[in-house]
């Protein structure tokens, strides 16, 4: 074995390999020593984990010593590999595949070279070489125009001086890629934050004035926004959308949504004025 190969029991399972995996993935190699094709497959395993030197960990259960484990797992057959990432199952096969066909389902879960460079630039951006890491977004993204990690960690970046183009480059993220969540929330935000403007305090003085004056309530609502008051905002746009329906193309309604998706859908605030949007529109 290698320093990438580890063997896991009952005792160690959760820390070793569901732990684990939410930091690098973990292929789990389900064998016995009188199985003939485990004896196959096992060599391929340490070969790759040795090749990836750490993209992910090879941790190997004995099913005669670890019979519970195997009993959870449903190890009906034996080599039984199955890859874990984020605490979860996401991959498997059973029997001794040949190499290529075991290099295809563990690639499909490991990071890219892209994505290991983009992993490096998230680093750099941490400790504020700024620079640094925009550098190498913008080279990956010359390099293969489409690829999320950068998209999104570039965007980050840019967003604070130039958020038009922050936007465009989230909205180049694939609907179908794994963080598209984390990419409708940021462009949420962004579209907020671009919105609003102004003086909090001389806006809240002047709608206060004038309460029944939609437009001071709308410039109020989207500049709470923008700081991140999400709750008086949400309220002030549950009142222009009591005066005025349609103001600035229904964009109170629009804005909601916006909030709405940058906190979540189980939030406490989204849940509650989800509701009040609710009564509004179809009262």
């Amino acid at each position: 074995m290698n320093q990438w190969t580890i063997e896991v029991g009952e005792e160690t399972f959760e820390k070793e390999v569901l732990e684990r995996s939410r930091q690098t993935p973990v292929v789990v190699d389900f064998w016995a020593p009188w199985c003939g094709p485990c004896r196959v497959i096992g060599p391929v395993l340490e070969r790759l984990a040795e090749e990836r030197k750490g993209d992910f960990v090879l941790a190997k259960v004995n099913v005669d010593e670890n019979p519970e484990l195997a009993a959870v797992f449903r190890i009906q057959g034996i080599p039984a590999v199955k890859i874990f990432e984020d605490g979860a199952l996401a991959d498997e096969f059973t029997g001794a595949l040949p190499e290529d066909a075991v290099r295809e389902v563990i690639e499909r879960v490991l990071p890219s070279a892209a994505d290991r460079k983009a992993e490096a630039a998230e680093k750099l951006a941490a400790e504020g070489k700024i620079d640094q890491a925009k550098a190498i977004y913008e080279k990956l993204l010359a390099a293969e125009p489409n690829h999320d990690r950068s998209l999104i960690g570039l965007a980050q970046l840019i967003a604070p001086e130039d958020a038009q183009r922050g936007l465009e480059l989230l909205e180049r993220v694939s609907f179908t890629s794994p963080i598209r969540d984390e990419t409708d929330r940021l462009i949420a935000r962004l579209k907020l934050q671009s919105a609003g403007g102004g003086n909090e305090a001389e806006l809240r003085a002047a709608a206060a004035a004038d309460p029944e004056n939609v437009e001071k309530r709308f410039a109020l609502a989207e500049a709470l926004a923008a700081g991140e008051k999400y709750e008086d905002a949400l309220k002030e746009f549950i009142e222009v959308l009591k005066r005025d329906r349609g103001f600035q193309d229904d964009g109170a309604r629009k804005a909601m949504l916006d909030i709405f998706e940058v906190l979540g859908n189980d939030h406490d605030l989204t849940e509650r004025y989800r509701s009040e949007l609710a009564k509004v529109l179809f009262r």
